[in-house]
């Protein structure tokens, strides 16, 4: 089972993850919407060196402009994007021929039973894709800490079983086993249910939650 930690603001929460097991961890570069854990580029590229090679680096973003995604690549030096963002089919195309060596995830705001047919378009173009929760209130996108209607992500995770589908949105430590057993995803990815009182991430919270997720094997299938 695949786990990502993500909203990681400094190395040493980056270092702990991969000391509990995580296989990536998430920096968030470029924003667009509410949320309280970006970071600049300069900071992601030292965050992602600092790194053991066994875990990758995702420069998670809000940003659609395909000149400015390929700066914040460059600048940061992580190689592996998640589009957190209504970006358009045809961008995407046109990110994957400028820079045919970055490995590409599209999010799915997981709102309805409408939103099984989102990734069709996307499907042929990216490597993967990351089911998460919208919050409408806030114009919070990704880390809202609360769950969705697992049964539409189940659906997802059936249409399109030739694609890897990480899932996010209100998991933690206690949920995270039963989200596996019923979605069957090909990982798990979380921000808000690994974080401590000070805003930061916990080494408890993640060990638990990495430790959960992987005891049901491989791929959760």
């Amino acid at each position: 089972m695949y786990v990502k930690i993500c909203g990681i603001r400094r190395s040493e929460d980056a270092l702990l993850a991969a000391q509990c097991g995580a296989d990536a961890v998430g920096l968030l570069v470029g924003q667009r919407h509410n949320s309280p854990d970006f970071i600049s580029a300069a900071v992601a590229r030292d965050i992602s060196r600092a790194l053991p090679p066994s875990v990758e680096a995702v420069l998670v973003t809000h940003i659609e402009e395909i000149g400015e995604l390929e700066r914040l690549l460059q600048q940061s030096g992580i190689t592996t994007v998640q589009l957190h963002s209504e970006i358009a089919p045809h961008s995407v195309e046109r990110l994957r021929g400028r820079l045919p060596y970055v490995k590409i995830f599209k999010s799915v705001n997981v709102i309805s039973a409408d939103s099984v047919a989102y990734p069709e378009a996307f499907e042929k173009l990216v490597d993967g894709f990351v089911l998460d929760t919208i919050n409408v209130a806030t114009g919070q996108v990704g880390g809202t800490g609360k769950m969705h209607d697992w049964s539409v992500s189940r659906q997802i995770v059936m249409r399109y079983p030739e694609i890897a589908i990480i899932l996010a949105g209100g998991l933690n430590s206690e949920n995270v086993r039963s989200a596996i057993e019923y979605v069957h995803p090909f990982g798990v990815d979380v921000n808000s249910g690994t974080k401590g009182s000070d805003g930061f991430k916990d080494a408890r919270k993640m060990r638990e939650f990495i430790r959960g997720a992987k005891r049901l094997g491989a791929t959760g299938r």
